[in-house]
């Protein structure tokens, strides 16, 4: 313990002695919740503690997600309340918390079920809790059962009212048992490709569910008197409400400026911090989306951070935009040059390529410099013009396409 404590006091600077053990632990408690401004400093921050039967009651962080159990399991009390401390909301990416075991998992399994069965419904409940193999079964009944009904989500608007009130149903089956997966550590978006299923797909369910609801809150032109109401009483809970786009972390990034125009004696330097580590934890998420418009975000947010004098009183909107368009020009560019064509035709192009198609494509073909090309080159004319379309198609708009938006 003394030697804990000398770590302790050498990485953040105090002076605690074993006499005081208290006054660590209060320390360490708060050093761990992350509630107070001074401990938004990345630099007075703890990510992992150690412990045996201590912080199961009387200590609340919600910026705690994990809870790593290297041990037989505990009483029910014990396990309620050790499991509770990760259940906490901090933003939008920690909407549950995990828990990972390393001894005895059968054991565990029984004893967890035992303590839900305890401590629901004055024990009359049934075990709830539920091993990887059970949901993924689960959810996969459920997403055979929306399909029996409904193949694809825009087959749902040529249902009958009382198809859509059975939809409603079934769909909400698929969402509990989609967030139950996702909560698994095991959990990647690849997995969903086994059953033919990825977050767009549900997201259309999702999206047509909400019409669904909409629709038969009206009242029905041939009412049953049988018919069972449907009630708007359920969240979705694996839709995800905050969708990362380029948008909202441009409105992320606008606030962050906002917060320097102010007198220095009121900049807050730990809570600027605080709030480019946020857009970063963003923008990695965004990356798995647009990795490309994600590299030009973050170098923004490398220069905001260096930089600050440089973005007072800017719109940072425009200056992410002018980026944009330079590195867009850049690459057609590149292009235009190869093929021996106009800068302006080919962003032209650009800018109006739909479905795969080019706005005017034989002008384009025309428009090519083929003589001062073959000055360099001898390739025929006609397979010249088809390998210049090819490239237009598979290289440089799969290169700027993610940048126009």
């Amino acid at each position: 313990m003394k030697k804990a404590l000398k770590d302790y006091n050498e990485m953040f600077g105090s002076s605690y002695q074993i006499n005081a053990i208290n006054a660590y632990n209060s320390n360490l408690n708060e050093r761990l919740a992350r509630k107070e401004k001074k401990y938004l400093n990345r630099s007075q921050q703890l990510d992992l503690v150690i412990v045996v039967d201590r912080l199961l009651t009387g200590f609340d962080a919600p910026c705690l997600s994990t809870l790593f159990i290297d041990r037989q399991p505990m009483t029910p009390q014990n396990i309620i309340q050790a499991f509770s401390r990760t259940n906490r909301l901090l933003d939008y990416a920690k909407r549950y918390g995990q828990i990972v075991t390393f001894q005895a998992p059968k054991e565990y399994k029984n004893a967890i079920n035992e303590a839900l069965k305890l401590y629901t419904r004055g024990g009359d409940g049934n075990p709830i809790a539920e091993d990887w193999d059970d949901v993924k079964t689960s959810f996969s009944i459920s997403l055979k059962a929306i399909r029996n009904l409904a193949q694809s989500p825009e087959d749902i608007a040529g249902l009958s009212r009382k198809q859509k009130k059975a939809f409603v149903h079934l769909f909400r089956a698929l969402d509990h048992d989609f967030a139950q997966l996702k909560s698994f550590s095991v959990y990647e978006p690849q997995i969903l490709d086994e059953y033919g299923f990825s977050e767009d797909e549900y997201e259309n369910y999702a999206a047509m569910y909400k019409n669904v609801i909409e629709e038969l809150k009206k009242p029905d032109d041939n009412p049953d008197d049988g018919e069972e109401p449907v009630w708007d009483d359920y969240d979705l809970v694996a839709y995800s409400k905050l969708r990362i786009d380029f948008e909202y972390i441009v409105e992320l990034l606008r606030g962050v400026v906002e917060s320097l125009d102010q007198a220095e004696d009121d900049f807050d330097e730990v809570e600027f911090e605080a709030e480019i580590r946020t857009v970063r934890e963003i923008l990695a998420e965004f990356a798995g989306d647009n990795p490309k418009l994600s590299i030009l975000l973050t170098q923004v947010v490398d220069e905001l951070e260096k930089n600050q004098e440089r973005f007072l009183g800017q719109d940072i909107s425009v200056i992410i935009n002018q980026m944009r368009y330079a590195a867009v020009d850049a690459e057609v560019r590149k292009y235009a040059e190869k093929w021996y064509l106009d800068f302006e035709d080919v962003r032209y192009e650009a800018y109006h390529f739909r479905d795969g198609e080019l706005a005017n494509e034989n002008k384009l073909k025309d428009s090519a410099d083929y003589a001062r090309y073959k000055e360099e080159d001898a390739l025929p004319k006609f397979k010249f013009r088809k390998l210049m379309i090819e490239e237009f198609r598979n290289v440089l708009m799969p290169e700027i396409a993610p940048l126009i938006g």
